[in-house]
């Protein structure tokens, strides 16, 4: 007998027929005498009708109460699901975060995973029931419900794979798996069969959607493996884990992009201060994320640094950076650029295969795209391109490294 947690996101659960057929689905694995855990999110569609009421009363609810009513899209979907096992037949218990034992830490609407006391989960599986979970959700250490922000169904679930040592974790969402590139951007890319958790996380960090960066970043930690596959059908995902020799054949694995970037400079910073610190912690403390960093120091002793973020983070980083200029010298300029998109390369082979970014970037040329910022990992390679050209940037790399054929 195996013990299997399985995720369905909001698109798997949309409708009453589609949650019908998750019943299905999770009672024919448990006929295969499997021990079965599903963690569910909201219905597709949900979670933002409940922020567009909460915001009919205020423009700005408090994070806390926004929790509250955030917490019951899921809710709502492990009630509806047990109801639609138990019309078949079979026997089946809902448990919101709370009550599976989900511990959380942080601030309210970005919670995050403490531990699992996964003791009434245990007990309901040694009942023979199939147990649904509400995703997404915690309480932190005074019983305040937490929800996890982005991703957070994933993390839940692969935290609760690990908690109670789960033989297998699958992400069932509305996609195959995961794919050499987006294949709405480039037709013919493939489904990757393995990859890596190091691959997963860059690729995820650099614009893939399938998975938020911290899910996988909890599978590295606590060695779970887990698949990423399709909730409609019974053809096999992505499985992701460990790195092995096999993974290193190919010096790229897959082409990311993400939209909707901006980019700050700020030019003429007086060397003498800590400029970095002073710019990255006043971005921190102002909650703003930055990506690609390029920062230099001329011959005259004058600094410049460039950074990169979401799009919708740009007014906000001006306002903080307007604040700290005047501590970065006299002559320190701030400029920034949206308009921007970043086309990224990962592949763990690239630490055994020399010319990669030389592939990349004469592909780019002969497709007349120019590049702007660059940025490396060990196994990833990113750059900005204009947006309107992220799509054949896409194509044209994808192309350059044979990924059509894989």
């Amino acid at each position: 007998m195996a013990l299997i947690v399985q995720k369905y996101g909001g698109t798997s659960v949309g409708t009453i027929d589609r949650i019908r057929n998750v019943a299905r689905r999770l009672i024919e694995l448990q006929n295969e005498e499997n021990q079965v855990v599903a963690v569910i999110s909201a219905m597709s569609g949900v979670t933002d009708k409940l922020i567009a009421l909460a915001q009919q009363v205020m423009p700005n609810p408090p994070a806390r109460e926004m929790d509250v009513i955030l917490s019951t899209g899921e809710q709502q979907s492990i009630a509806l699901l047990c109801m639609a096992i138990t019309a078949e037949g079979y026997k089946a218990k809902s448990f919101t975060g709370a009550q599976a034992g989900v511990r959380t830490y942080g601030s309210h609407t970005r919670g995050r995973i403490e531990n699992i006391e996964p003791k009434l989960v245990k007990s309901a599986l040694s009942e023979g029931c199939i147990v649904v979970c509400a995703g997404f959700q915690g309480v932190d250490a005074d019983g305040f419900i937490q929800t996890l922000g982005r991703g957070g169904s994933d993390l839940s679930a692969i935290a609760m794979a690990a908690a109670i040592k789960a033989d297998l974790c699958q992400i069932l969402t509305d996609v195959d798996g995961v794919y050499t590139c987006d294949p709405r951007v480039v037709p013919n890319a493939r489904k990757i069969a393995n990859l890596c958790y190091e691959e997963m996380l860059e690729m995820a960090s650099s614009g893939s959607k399938v998975m938020q960066s911290r899910s996988v970043e909890f599978a590295k930690k606590f060695g779970v493996v887990f698949e990423v596959r399709n909730s409609m059908n019974n053809n096999p995902g992505t499985i992701v884990q460990e790195e092995n020799h096999a993974m290193e054949s190919l010096a790229v694995r897959g082409v990311s992009i993400e939209r909707n970037q901006a980019r700050v400079t700020l030019s003429g910073i007086d060397s003498s201060v800590a400029h970095s610190a002073l710019i990255l912690t006043a971005l921190a403390q102002a909650e703003i994320n930055v990506d690609m960093i390029v920062s230099n120091t001329a011959h005259d002793g004058i600094a410049r640094q460039s950074f990169t973020m979401n799009m919708s983070d740009l007014g906000a980083a001006q306002a903080t950076l307007k604040t700290i200029l005047p501590k970065l010298g006299e002559k320190a300029t701030m400029e920034s650029e949206g308009g921007l998109a970043k086309l990224s390369v990962v592949g763990v082979g690239m630490r055994s295969y020399a010319g990669v970014a030389a592939t990349m970037f004469q592909s780019l040329a002969d497709a007349g795209i120019p590049t702007g910022m660059i940025a490396t990992s060990e196994i990833r390679i990113t750059t900005t391109v204009e947006a309107g050209d992220i799509e054949a940037a896409a194509r044209a790399v994808h192309t350059a490294f044979s990924l059509d054929a894989v």
